[in-house]
């Protein structure tokens, strides 16, 4: 069944008390949501057991995980390994993203 997510990617204002998550959609291969991070805040996550891939909607960040260390703002797309370590520092605007995960995500 196809499904449309009207605001998918957009800045959460809930960001601002604290990096925001919220689902999207979930089968049983992949699921999808959008992260947000506000300007000055920190990047608290730890690592998934899934694979991820991160495609920044809005806002200027610094991403930071194995072998890489860049910038990054709309359009970039981040692709991240199950159990590797990387984060968003220096949010120097709000800071939103779409994040696929696969398998679906689980708890850490």
């Amino acid at each position: 069944m196809a499904e449309i997510y009207p605001g998918a990617g957009r800045f959460e204002a809930a960001a601002v008390v604290e990096p925001h998550w919220i689902e999207h959609a979930r089968s049983a291969h992949l699921s999808v949501g959008t992260y947000s991070i506000a300007a000055g805040q920190d990047d608290t996550q730890i690592p998934h057991h899934e694979d991820e891939i991160y495609v920044v909607m809005s806002g200027q960040a610094r991403f930071v995980g194995p072998g890489l260390d860049d910038e990054v703002g709309p359009g970039t797309t981040i692709f991240v390994a199950a159990g590797e370590e990387h984060r968003f520092l220096d949010v120097a605007t709000n800071f939103s993203c779409l994040v696929i995960f696969a398998p679906p995500e689980t708890d850490p």
